[in-house]
């Protein structure tokens, strides 16, 4: 590798990381919104959307202006075609925080007490560890630790199922408490979404260490 690779490189790694800190913000933030029904709170999320819009953009132009000048090979191109796909996949999810900070909004508004509790079985606690360790897993081209992200997807996903049950009965049986009830199944399937884009990033890494897509199969 020459040395305005190494550099131009490692700038790229600078630039994604800091992206994805950006986004595990705004997703933290996001869900105490939802859980404050802090209106306040998820505001501050859906007018900090264009700084991460603004950051994706800038690390896709990095990406390709280190095709055109280095045509990097192997390893090197592996690292920037992974990160073009990750840097989409932190986009995607910011959008998603910014979806449940509008839920929250929505949440805010409502004067009348609840009269069905929805419980989300962990699943936004389990979606910040998925984002935290995905990108644990980028930082340290850590395989094993990718590899947990993709297992933990399947909990997210038996939490929405759990919350889409309880929504339903809860319509039923309180329709008046439907516009609340209904927002917070958004929020669930918006935490289903993120952690599926966090599985992407992990899958992506491991492409990175190992040179195979593992898309579409069973990891061991």
């Amino acid at each position: 590798m020459s040395i305005h690779l190494h550099r131009a490189i490692e700038s790229l790694k600078k630039r994604i990381l800091g992206l994805s800190e950006l986004v595990e913000e705004r997703v933290i933030l996001a869900i105490k919104a939802v859980e404050a029904q802090d209106a306040s709170l998820a505001q501050q999320v859906i007018d900090g959307d264009s700084q991460i819009d603004a950051a994706e953009v800038e690390v896709e132009e990095e990406c390709l202006k280190i095709l055109a000048l280095h045509q990097p090979v192997a390893t090197d191109l592996r690292f920037i075609v992974a990160v073009l796909k990750i840097n989409n996949d932190l986009e995607r999810i910011g959008d998603l925080a910014v979806n449940m900070a509008s839920r929250a909004r929505k949440l805010a508004e409502i004067k009348s007490p609840p009269k069905v509790r929805v419980d989300f079985q962990g699943g936004e606690t389990r979606v910040r560890q998925m984002l935290r360790k995905s990108l644990e897993s980028l930082v340290n081209m850590d395989e094993n630790t990718a590899k947990w992200v993709c297992a933990a997807d399947e909990e997210i996903d038996n939490a929405n199922r759990s919350v889409f049950k309880q929504v339903s009965d809860g319509i039923k049986q309180h329709p008046e408490d439907a516009d609340r009830l209904i927002m917070l199944l958004s929020v669930s399937r918006n935490l289903e979404r993120i952690g599926d884009h966090t599985t992407n990033i992990a899958e992506d890494v491991l492409y990175m260490v190992r040179g195979e897509i593992v898309r579409h199969t069973r990891l061991e």
